[in-house]
């Protein structure tokens, strides 16, 4: 073995132990995302607006320190907090399903204050007929007999900001009350105000609602207080949380929810590494197959790319999620693209008379520029839905993107070496392969026009199919509204719980049964952002609440706005990275011709996906930026070949030159999209409701991109040289 040949051996070891000590144990390694432990996200608008201005620069910096306080007391474990924007704050909160208590954890503003309250009964009878009166403003106090309005000293003679500590206890009638102790300062205004008022009445206000305004008996120096006011101990509890963590410099708001039920992610992990396995199985077995004992190469490659992918999933700290696990599934799929490719170049070179050595050498090093090509254009759009997406799409972006590098690693390092040391050992060895698909000679081009005319109608009925559908197309991601997603304990007719709904008042809702039926799981889709009102209703119909809230979204519609243009301008910049690559690497006709064919894919495909009545969703975006990336990369193959069949056929015509191209390189791409579509398939079939639309997508998006390579890019370059 020689000296280089050491040290590649040598690399391989490194990066798979390292691989293998970053991925034990499993599940200390393996951090999963919401969709597949449950929990709930939250993103947070900072009311900027509503402080003065030298206040608003580190306001949204301020909310996201706050309310890590508040989460790390209530007892979450792996939150992730961030700032997202300018004025936007993201909540991950793993494992938590209670969505209120949660909310008002991390909504409440908790500005605490201490107000006087008026003694006078003229100047209240005058602020309640709607006269103004100075340094008072009007409000209400609940109380047992339903509440009594009160006049407020505009002014708060302290605040929450000298509080020091807040705890739980118990009045003398063991209602659960929120101790409070203020600093040496807060203390002395304490002592001060209580001093001075003896007799009157101090009101205890939090974010403008006063629970108790109790009247003042005697001084108090040392800095303590209650607030009461029909508390629950955990109500109690969490008030005293959000007080000790202190108040947000500024008012937010909720303008997006998403929660996942546990069961709901645990069934997700269960049928996500079903598909897994049985797509990777699908894979491993075909190679050996067809390609004997380079075939087992290949698949002893692909295992080991799988080992280090979840490495350096693990040395990332990176979150698993659905899409994640979709991502990894398809890019083991496309991962056999690479030793495809080579070995087809292999086959092609032994069967010129060839020594072993010389075919293995050979077929890597013209197989190189294909890979590297195709590979970049992915990872480019890896890169943009990385920047562009939200969630778990960023989950499927960081997968595909290790995956291309490990692909890459595995088909032209480990591979390579195997070969090496096995030719080492045995120079002679014949590697054979199945040759199912001969040299063929089919007139590919010679049909353009009937495939052209094809096209235009295909993409004539798939958009008028999608436009109109009209808003039908689109999830709540891109509308707005809400989606709740429920399991009933008993069976439940979707009739009877329409009824329920409208008999509560909630109309234009869309109810839809989902999977089996006897599974009694239903998704209801609403205009507005209030899903309570139909866990209510759900409960009246059902006497109590026998039925699992699954899955809950809550979009807003600025949120759904500023989706929508990301997954716009996802697209778009796909585009013109995919054309500014390609133009490099090729001449511009072929650049184009490659992106006319991204744009006929892409409206086919949503054509197709509008047809089938499926929702656009953000995972689908993601979907369709994947069969960009599969698209052009099957047809920089067939590019490839024909860049080097204008050096060696300088004499023919360049349509002849392109239809050998294709002959060339046919069965590369048959069995590169049969591959590829066994991982889809898998995912269609084994992945579950979750993830079912993704995997439409992508076996529609494979099929078609596979047909415009041949058909759509090879024959425009075609017919735009033979007008040159």
């Amino acid at each position: 073995m020689d000296k280089f040949l050491k040290w590649k051996v040598l690399a391989i070891i490194l990066i798979v132990g390292f691989s293998v000590w970053k991925m034990y144990p499993p599940k200390e390694s393996v951090h999963l995302g919401l969709d597949l432990q449950g929990g709930m996200q939250l993103l947070l608008e900072v009311q900027t607006d509503k402080l003065p201005e030298d206040a608003r620069e580190d306001a949204t910096d301020r909310v996201v320190e706050v309310i890590r306080n508040r989460i790390d007391e209530f007892g979450v474990q792996e939150p992730v907090i961030s700032k997202q924007g300018s004025t936007q704050v993201v909540v991950q909160l793993p494992g938590v399903t209670d969505r209120d208590r949660a909310k008002e954890v991390v909504g409440k503003t908790a500005h605490l204050e201490f107000k006087l309250v008026s003694d006078d009964p003229d100047l209240l009878k005058k602020a309640q007929e709607g006269t103004s009166v100075a340094d008072f403003e009007l409000s209400q106090i609940q109380d047992q007999f339903g509440g009594h309005p009160i006049l407020l000293s505009r002014d708060a003679l302290l605040t929450g900001d000298h509080l020091t500590t807040a705890s739980v206890g118990f009045d003398q009638y063991g209602q659960a009350i929120v101790q409070l102790q203020f600093d040496g300062e807060g203390a002395k205004t304490f002592d001060k105000v209580t001093f001075q008022n003896i007799g009157r009445q101090l009101a205890i206000v939090l974010d403008g609602k006063v629970h108790s305004a109790p009247v003042i008996r005697d001084r108090i120096p040392n800095g303590q207080a209650q607030i009461s006011g029909n508390f629950t101990p955990e109500e109690a509890s969490d008030l005293a949380l959000v007080l000790r963590a202190g108040a947000l410099p500024a008012p937010v708001e909720i303008v997006e929810e998403r929660t996942v039920g546990p069961s709901l992610g645990q069934d997700s992990i269960q049928k996500g590494l079903r598909a897994g396995l049985i797509g990777a199985a699908l894979v491993f077995v075909f190679m050996p197959l067809y390609y004997f004992l380079a075939g087992c190469i290949a698949s002893i490659g692909l295992f080991l790319y799988a080992v280090i992918v979840m490495g350096l999933f693990a040395a990332l700290n990176a979150s698993l999620t659905l899409p994640g696990i979709a991502g990894f599934i398809l890019s083991l799929g496309m991962a056999v693209d690479s030793n495809v490719l080579i070995f087809e170049r292999m086959r092609e070179e032994d069967e010129t008379g060839k020594s072993p050595r010389a075919s293995v050498a050979a077929g890597y090093h013209k197989a190189f520029a294909a890979i590297l090509d195709s590979n970049v254009t992915t990872l480019l759009t890896s890169f943009i839905l990385f920047t562009f997406g939200t969630g778990p799409v960023k989950g499927f972006a960081v997968t595909l993107s290790i995956g291309i590098i490990a692909s890459m690693f595995s088909a032209l390092v480990i591979t390579r070496v195997i070969f090496d040391v096995l030719l080492k050992q045995k120079p002679n060895l014949h590697i054979k392969m199945l040759s199912l698909i001969k040299n063929t000679n089919i007139p590919f081009l010679k049909g353009r026009f009937w495939a052209y005319g094809f096209s235009v109608i295909a993409l004539t009925v798939g958009i008028l199919s999608f436009v109109g559908r009209g808003h039908e197309n689109y999830g709540i991601e891109f509308t707005g509204g809400s989606l709740i997603h429920m399991k009933f304990e008993q069976p439940v007719d979707s009739s009877q719980l329409r009824s329920a709904l409208n008999d509560a008042g909630l109309k234009k809702l869309i109810i839809q049964t989902f999977g089996a039926k006897e599974e009694n799981q239903f998704v209801i889709k609403a205009a507005e952002k209030d899903t309570d009102r139909i866990e209510a209703a759900a409960e009246k119909l059902v006497g109590g609440k026998k039925f699992q809230v699954l899955r809950v979204d809550r979009v807003g519609p600025a949120v759904s706005q500023d989706l929508t243009q990301k997954a716009l301008m996802a697209v778009f910049w796909a585009s013109i990275g995919i054309l500014i690559y390609l133009g490099f690497r090729f001449e511009w006709r072929f650049a184009l011709a490659s992106v006319v064919a991204l744009v006929h894919d892409t409206i086919f495909t949503f054509g197709v996906y509008a047809l089938s009545g499926r929702e656009i969703n953000i995972p689908t975006v993601a979907a369709v930026l994947t069969i960009m990336g599969y698209s052009v990369n099957d047809t920089i193959i067939t590019f490839d070949r024909v860049r080097d069949n204008l050096k060696a056929m300088r004499r023919k015509p360049f349509d002849e030159i392109v239809n050998t191209s294709i002959n060339q390189t046919l069965g590369r791409t048959i069995i590169t999209t049969v591959t590829t579509l066994l991982a889809a398939l898998a995912l269609f079939i084994f992945g579950g409701s979750a993830v079912n639309d993704f995997a439409f997508i992508l076996l529609v998006g494979f099929t078609v991109g596979t047909y415009s390579t041949i058909f759509v890019a090879t024959s425009l370059v075609v017919d735009w040289k033979a007008k040159r």
